[in-house]
């Protein structure tokens, strides 16, 4: 299928852009905003722990959505616009509900967004082209999120924490508007779900596989299983940290928390766009393995270097992962189930699990370093690295097969025409 309009990934470049803070919300901020009314490291954690369970709740659900409708535009809208509520929300209010209820809806925001701009990447750029797309997608990401907290920590220390909240409303916003930018006709409906047809075929030989499409791959099990181990020991590093670094009353809390996010978002951006070609010359597999190798080092540099020399290499180690993630392991999804019909709802999956781990994270860092105190929470998260590890190399071979066996069957399906959309 040949797509005419040569300026649809702009569009999509520009809600990568400003969905970095709606997927994200006011992130680690939220913890030091906290902090200063009062609550304590394990408050802090119960809250950000609700908000992730339900990130996990729905995250699955959000990719069958996407699978299922061809408003996916509308989707991520709808999803700005509850991360405007939740930023209004903790702005005006303090309390525990309120607060909990903002995570809610982060968190619901959250979930939606990834499988629907994976959609809409797939649906624009088509398979073969989709790592390339991403990667690009999520260079712009990242650069929104460093953008987001360079202006978040100048707010926070010249206007005050609250003002974060309306720089993250601000985001929402833009994020709508962006995404009602993209041409409907430039996302096609059935491509964008995992389907190799076109708009116009027979609707009537247009089928998805059954839902147990999912269960019956095992690579895509192995993958889940090791990423929610990673998750589990890195989501609260970056909280922590930054929890960490503005106890010691070293420097002002948001100039720190700023410093924390800008660095490691720097690093993921770099790494975002050299993704997809390591994806091409080295495989999933071990770029994934890479990314595993982060949490370790990571660990360690955050316990036991001091906060003021840490910094940097605590934070280049979550960006050389979390870059390298963000495009490889929705590339390799698109990889395994391309063909189905259920490829975002496989990134929901995917997701979902993922968010199992990170939700139990905060509480699990928390309720550590409130008790033992913070080098004793990373060195503890830091250790749940041997399982990540054991999952994946222990399944490795396994994984290769299957990305070898996919190639082939991939290259004798139907695939969008996007040689116009990159350069």
């Amino acid at each position: 299928m040949q797509i005419h309009n040569v300026k649809a990934t702009r569009p999509l470049l520009a809600v990568s852009f400003f969905a970095a803070d709606v997927q994200a919300g006011v992130g680690p901020f939220l913890g030091i905003y906290l902090q200063s009314h009062g609550w304590t490291t394990d408050r802090i954690g119960t809250v950000l722990t609700i908000g992730g369970i339900v990130g996990m709740l729905v995250t699955t659900p959000a990719g069958a959505l996407v699978d299922a409708t061809s408003r996916r535009r509308t989707v991520v809208a709808a999803a700005s616009a509850l991360s405007i509520v939740a930023a209004i929300i903790i702005w005006l209010f303090h309390g525990f509900w309120p607060v909990t209820l903002s995570q809610i809806a982060t968190a619901i925001a959250g979930a939606t967004m990834g499988p629907a701009l994976a959609g809409l990447t797939l649906g624009i750029v088509g398979r073969q082209n989709f790592d390339r797309q991403y990667g690009r997608n999520q260079v712009a990401n990242h650069a929104g999120n460093i953008a987001a907290a360079a202006l978040s920590g100048w707010l926070g220390a010249w206007l005050g924490m609250p003002y974060i909240f309306g720089l993250s409303a601000a985001f929402g916003a833009g994020c709508i508007l962006t995404a009602l930018w993209i041409p409907p006709g430039s996302v096609h409906r059935h491509y964008a779900r995992g389907i190799a047809k076109d708009d116009a075929d027979d609707a009537s030989d247009i089928r998805a596989d059954a839902l147990r499409v999912l269960l019956r791959n095992r690579s895509l099990l192995v993958l889940s299983a090791a990423l929610a181990a990673f998750n589990l020991g890195n989501s609260a590093m970056l909280p922590l940290y930054s929890l960490a670094v503005a106890s010691t009353h070293a420097a002002d809390p948001s100039h720190v928390t700023a410093a924390n996010i800008v660095i490691s978002q720097i690093v993921m951006l770099v790494a975002a766009a050299y993704a997809s070609r390591a994806i091409r010359r080295f495989g999933f597999w071990w770029i994934i393995l890479v990314t595993l190798a982060t949490l370790p080092l990571r660990a360690v540099t955050a316990a036991f270097v001091a906060p003021a020399w840490g910094i940097v290499p605590v934070q280049v180690f979550d960006g050389i992962g979390a870059g390298f993630q963000s495009v490889a392991v929705p590339a390799l999804v698109v990889h395994l189930l391309h063909g189905s019909g259920r490829v975002n709802l496989g990134q929901g999956a995917v997701l979902g699990v993922e968010a199992a781990g990170a939700c139990l994270s905060p509480m699990l860092g928390g309720w550590i370093a409130h008790r033992y105190g913070f080098p004793a929470a990373f060195v503890a998260l830091g250790s749940l690295s041997v399982v990540s590890f054991a999952i994946w190399v222990g399944y490795g071979r396994r994984v290769r097969e299957a990305c070898d066996t996919r190639r082939d069957e991939l290259g004798k399906l139907a695939d969008v025409d996007s040689s116009t959309l990159l350069p």
